[in-house]
């Protein structure tokens, strides 16, 4: 049993005999590698070692990117106006020399003219204003004089004379204000540059701006709103004011065959020659405006004055001679009405009619009714004509034919006036009413308004 189990025994202890020799190999040889492992081995080109892979980002968020690209665009927005900054300050710098060396080149010659042009200005206004106030005292007396006689003194001349006096004081103010002005900056640019117009001079490189030269160009404006507003009183006042000086005026607010005036004259109206002058001041016109008419039964159109849209219409003897002006009466630039002065002049020698407006014969024709005579004990009308051979009755008269607006100066003589006569009663500057007519005078002869015409001051 036991010789049986001996040659297994023997294999066994080889074995393990075996098995400790092959361990301790392999310890060695870990010795070995560990320390071959620490040294530098001896190769001319080693291959290199790959790296290891970059980070990789997570990916950006839409409001990542939207914040990248607001950044972005602030700084882009930065940098251009740096840029624009830079631009503006240089194209300034360049700016202000320019007007440095024009102001050196030409500062002298354009103060000059700036002076000239100041004080000639200034003048003419300072004249104009002397002149209408030497031409308003007249008036303004005369129709105190008239108003204290009547018991009701005006007072529309006297405010029209204190405001013409405040614009007069108020222009000579800035009249030396104006030359004070002028007269430092004259000299503080004079002094400052030195008026060194040299090709080789030199610029001055700062120039403060003075109060007085900053108050130049206010006191200028000033000057011109005050010319203008002196204009507009002045236009205004004299559409206001009745022309030659005359104290009343009668007014025919509306067209009416009710509203009219009759005139009585005192000497009889047996007439182989006359001349009738008045003031109009038309606010509506048709072809056919009745301003002075007389006639009879027999023939209601002896006499008639017209007006017209813009032209003047004289007839004596009927409607078959007639006598046209056109072209005599226009608006002013504003559009309200204006007065015009108008006369009719007839001479039964060589039947020689003409037409007179502002002064000036504007029409005129021979052959008109020559021989005749006008008939005494017709009636006389202003505004309105006598028509259809209607005496005494209003039905008679045509309502499209009514003058509408004022009337004054309204006059007649039993001859022919002269060119220089005719040419005195145009003036607006003239003495009232004088000289009045020998058969119909204005504010002697008595005139009696109708319907609703009445007299105004």
């Amino acid at each position: 049993m036991f010789l049986r189990r001996l040659p297994q025994a023997a294999c066994v202890l080889s074995a393990c005999v075996c098995l400790i020799l092959a361990y301790e190999d392999d310890v060695e040889v870990n010795y070995a590698d560990n320390y071959n492992y620490n040294e530098i081995p001896d190769v001319e080109n080693p291959e290199p070692t790959p790296s290891q892979a970059p980070c990789v980002s997570r990916d950006l968020t839409r409001w990542d990117k939207l914040f990248s690209m607001l950044e972005n665009s602030q700084m882009r927005e930065n940098m251009l106006l740096q840029y624009a900054d830079d631009i503006i300050k240089v194209e300034m710098a360049s700016l202000r020399a320019e007007i440095l060396r024009f102001v050196v080149q030409f500062g002298g010659s354009c103060g000059a003219a700036m002076e000239t042009a100041g004080r000639r200005m200034a003048s003419l206004l300072e004249g104009r204003l002397k002149e209408t106030m030497e031409r308003l005292k007249p008036r303004d007396s005369a129709s105190a004089a008239a108003a204290a006689a009547a018991g009701n003194p005006v007072r529309g001349f006297n405010q029209l004379e204190a405001k013409l006096q405040q614009l007069l004081a108020a222009a000579q103010a800035q009249t030396s204000r104006l030359t004070k002005l002028e007269n430092s900056c004259l000299s503080r640019t004079a002094a400052g540059m030195g008026l060194n117009t040299k090709p080789g001079a030199k610029l001055p490189e700062e120039q403060e701006v003075t109060p007085q030269e900053a108050a130049l160009d206010g006191v200028l404006a000033a000057m011109q709103k005050t010319r203008v507003e002196l204009e507009e009183v002045l236009r205004s006042s004299m559409q206001r004011l009745l022309p030659a000086g005359c104290e009343t005026a009668l007014l025919f607010p509306m067209r009416s065959r009710r509203i009219y005036a009759s005139v009585i004259p005192d000497a009889p109206l047996s007439l182989s020659s006359f001349t009738v002058c008045m003031w109009v001041k038309p606010t509506a016109a048709s072809n056919r405006t009745v301003l002075f008419s007389y006639g009879n039964r027999r023939n209601p159109f002896e006499i008639q004055l017209l007006l017209g849209h813009t032209s003047a219409h004289f007839t004596v003897g009927g409607e078959a001679h007639l006598v046209e002006a056109p072209g005599v009466v226009a608006a002013s630039p504003g559009g309200a009405p204006e007065w015009v002065h108008l006369c009719g002049a007839w001479s039964s020698r060589q039947g020689l009619a003409s037409v007179w407006a502002a002064g000036k014969k504007v029409a005129s024709s021979p052959g008109v009714a020559e021989g005749h005579v006008l008939p005494d004990g017709g009636s006389l009308q202003l505004g309105q004509e006598r028509g259809g051979g209607v005496t005494g009755l209003e039905g008679g008269f045509d309502p499209k034919m009514a003058f509408a607006g004022k009337m004054t100066g309204v006059n007649m003589w039993d001859r022919a006036l002269s060119e220089e006569e005719i040419s005195q009663l145009a003036l607006r500057e003239g003495h009232g009413s004088n000289p009045r007519g020998n058969v119909v005078a204005w504010g002697v002869t008595e005139m009696v308004p109708h319907g609703g015409a009445q007299f105004i001051n």
